[in-house]
């Protein structure tokens, strides 16, 4: 960890280390609305740890804040829970026990202040972390939402409640008929980019009814009907994507969809 520190960040630091890879505030508004959200956040419990490395290049980061206020469909009242972690744009970082280090640090955090335990959502397939590194670290699967998602949790104390999806995701997509809906949260600042493009070639190109939903706060993004909560993409009350995509991405899904090819 010699050419390593990790430093926590607050809404006043945070500009000047960016965060997924945004770093100039008047350039990405990505990045702006991220610094709101975590200002909002903050207070309650939010926090980043960055991974820093002595050339200052940004090398991995931790996301948490208590269960109440996650921004995932899940019930995780008293968990601290872990919205992503992140690392290594450089290989020389991967494969040192680094990602570890990160969700220790969360365990100690949340056993200092008395939390029930440890939870975060993972995936087989594309845009989060898959469960293998919460496993090593003493989690369990305690539950799972179509196509791919686990949650996982560490329990401290074996009479607490053990975190849950939500129920009736499918039921809250269907509740969106023939509308083609991107919901989107600031908490993930990949769910900016391409979602114009991606309304306008809806109704441009394959002349859908299209609406943006904008998910303002926690609550909103605990009644996604996606595992991922912060973005989603659903067309005739079925989620078609579980991440942010580009719109040739959405292009080809739709042309399947519709017969097009």
């Amino acid at each position: 960890m010699a050419d390593l520190r990790i430093i926590d960040l607050t809404p006043e630091t945070i500009a000047d280390y960016g965060v997924c890879g945004y770093k100039d505030v008047k350039k990405h508004a990505e990045l702006r609305n991220k610094i709101a959200w975590f200002r909002e956040y903050y207070p309650k419990g939010l926090r980043i740890k960055a991974l820093m490395a002595e050339d200052g290049t940004y090398q991995g980061m931790l996301e948490y804040l208590p269960g109440e206020y996650a921004h995932r469909p899940v019930a995780s009242a008293g968990y601290m829970f872990i919205h992503c972690i992140f690392l290594g744009f450089k290989k020389e970082y991967k494969g040192r026990g680094l990602g570890s280090l990160l969700i220790r640090q969360c365990i100690e955090d949340a056993r200092g202040q008395r939390m029930r335990g440890v939870a975060a959502v993972t995936r087989e397939g594309s845009f989060m972390a898959g469960p293998g590194i919460f496993l090593k670290n003493g989690f369990h699967v305690v539950d799972t939402a179509k196509p791919d998602f686990s949650l996982t949790a560490l329990v401290f104390d074996e009479i607490a409640p053990v975190p849950r999806f939500m129920s009736g995701l499918a039921e809250r997509a269907a509740a969106y008929g023939d509308t083609l809906a991107v919901l989107r949260s600031v908490q993930c600042p990949y769910t900016e980019k391409n979602v114009k493009a991606i309304l306008d070639s809806a109704t441009g190109n394959f002349g859908l009814k299209a609406e943006l939903v904008d998910l303002s706060d926690h609550r909103a993004a605990q009644g996604s009907p996606c595992p991922f909560g912060t973005f989603c993409i659903i067309h005739n009350g079925e989620v078609i994507s579980h991440h942010p995509i580009s719109a040739t991405r959405f292009e080809n899904i739709m042309k399947k969809r519709l017969g097009w090819e």
